[in-house]
């Protein structure tokens, strides 16, 4: 369904039963306004636009689109570690944009207004939390994470009321799926055997066709989530990303970062870092994060059980097997992935240490994560230390010696600055930029969007935006799930 040249419609998740989505519309906004277009990613899109009222119009049903069947998708979900029954409760998707080279595209539209699942919410979102998922989701896709991506933010018109009243919004987000663990624990608890083998079907139709034949699809299928959630959370934590409530509804199948309410970054390392106002325990804490996405991936294969075996003690035995793999697999690819913040190219456990004592290091020394990264690259360049710590020289004897032996310092420094990020989103400018464009200021949100969109490439007169913040702000500071 082509709508006036935007967007090439189709709705393959309509194919599904019933049980997993509920017709619904956008709420009518008393006076919608487009207040931020992510252009450059609308041309990603193959999304002319000539009208930016036309997108609107799109966008919240209006005008050729009354018949137009968009949905709110139901699942459930494990929140902290107890099993809820959720659904879309302020997101509707408008659409499944279609490229020309056929790649699929959910157009989700959040803070659309009540649905059949909003469980007594009003459905509707801030401006400035809008604002805030933007930016992240923007941050993350240019440090090179699988990401959602945010299309536009439309200003509704409407007050809403988060502990204070604040201006509504709601923000156009964009995935390859929004189906997630949550969709299958639904279907597991809620739906028959036949409706789960249809909704695995037709999500690795979608999102894994080059499995579909495989012999056993189940198993394959959990596999390749596992792989793809293993390679997120490692990249999270290569550039100090906590996303601070990794729920299972939260968890994306199509192994893509969403969902950004109470996320942040890590600036002083610490494992035990939490800044989720609602994670007082510390469940989803940096350090945590891979013992809860193995946690997850569990609750993902308890839902496939029907799908491994026709037999209950085959089927509990080839999933145990399959989870029981994580820790050899993660194990694999977090040193990897870390290694390469050195330089080293191997995931050999000769070199394991190396990563382990500088961890242990920046935490007893309280030295900031993104920069002492950074600082190793200048170490190589110049040989001229950087480092205050007196306690480090061992580490960087050793560590300089290895790259010297075993990679060569050109091809170190090749790596590393590839994979280690000048800048990130800092905390304190982050809650700034964001206080000033709720207030419709956008020029320090823009900068820091266009500081962000280049976080490996050395950018001249941006020292305020690698300084960490305060000790101080960091020990009070907390991030609260308001997307």
């Amino acid at each position: 369904m082509q709508i006036k040249g935007l967007f090439n419609f189709d709705y393959s998740y309509l194919s599904l039963p019933e049980i997993f989505y509920s017709p619904v519309k956008p709420a009518p906004f008393a006076s919608p306004q487009l207040f931020k277009v992510n252009t450059e990613f609308c041309n990603q899109l193959e999304i002319s636009i000539e009208n930016e009222d036309d997108l609107l119009n799109v966008i919240l049903s209006k005008n050729s689109r009354q018949d137009t069947p968009s949905f709110a998708q139901a699942y459930a979900g494990h929140q902290f570690g107890y099993f809820t029954k959720l659904g879309d409760g302020r997101a509707i998707i408008i659409g499944e944009h279609v490229t020309n080279d056929q790649n699929r595209f959910d157009i989700q539209l959040k803070g659309s207004g009540k649905t059949p699942y909003s469980r007594g919410g009003d459905g509707k979102a801030t401006l400035k939390a809008m604002l805030r998922e933007y930016l992240m989701s923007e941050a993350l896709h240019h440090l090179n994470i699988p990401s959602s991506r945010s299309l536009a933010i439309i200003k509704t018109g409407e007050p809403v009321y988060r502990r204070t009243l604040q201006e509504g919004a709601a923000l156009v987000r964009v995935m390859k799926s929004h189906i997630r663990v949550g969709t299958f624990e639904y279907a597991a608890r809620f739906s028959s055997n036949e409706d789960l083998k249809r909704l695995t079907t037709y999500t690795v139709k979608r999102l894994y066709p080059e499995i579909s034949e495989d012999e056993n699809l189940g198993i394959r299928f959990l596999k390749k989530v596992i792989e793809n959630q293993i390679d997120l959370v490692a990249h999270w934590m290569r550039i100090g990303f906590i996303h601070g409530v990794m729920n299972t509804d939260n968890t994306s199948i199509s192994g893509e970062t969403f969902d950004y309410g109470p996320c942040a970054f890590m600036n002083r390392y610490h494992p035990e870092t939490v800044y989720s106002s609602i994670d007082q325990n510390g469940r989803y804490a940096f350090g945590n994060q891979p013992q809860i996405i193995k946690w997850n991936l569990s609750r993902f294969a308890e839902t496939l059980l029907p799908i491994f075996h026709e037999n209950k003690d085959k089927s509990l035995a080839l999933a145990q097997t399959t989870i029981d793999e994580f820790d050899e697999l993660w194990k694999k690819k977090y040193y990897e992935t870390m290694l390469s913040k050195l330089g080293i190219v191997s995931n050999n456990i000769i070199y394991f240490d190396l990563v382990d004592e500088l961890l242990e290091l920046l935490k007893r020394l309280k030295m900031d994560y993104t920069n002492t990264f950074q600082e190793l690259i200048q170490e190589l360049v110049s040989d001229k230390s950087l480092f205050k710590h007196e306690a480090l020289t061992p580490w960087l004897n050793k560590w300089k010696n290895t790259i010297d032996k075993c990679v060569g310092r050109e091809q170190a420094l090749q790596l590393m600055c590839t994979v280690n990020p000048f800048v990130i989103p800092r905390n304190h400018i982050v809650e700034k930029v964001l206080e000033e464009a709720a207030s419709g200021k956008l020029i320090e949100f823009e900068k820091l969007l266009s500081v962000i969109s280049k976080p490996y490439h050395k950018q001249d007169n941006i020292s305020e935006y690698i300084q960490p913040s305060e000790l101080r702000f960091e020990s009070n500071y907390q991030t609260f799930c308001g997307t």
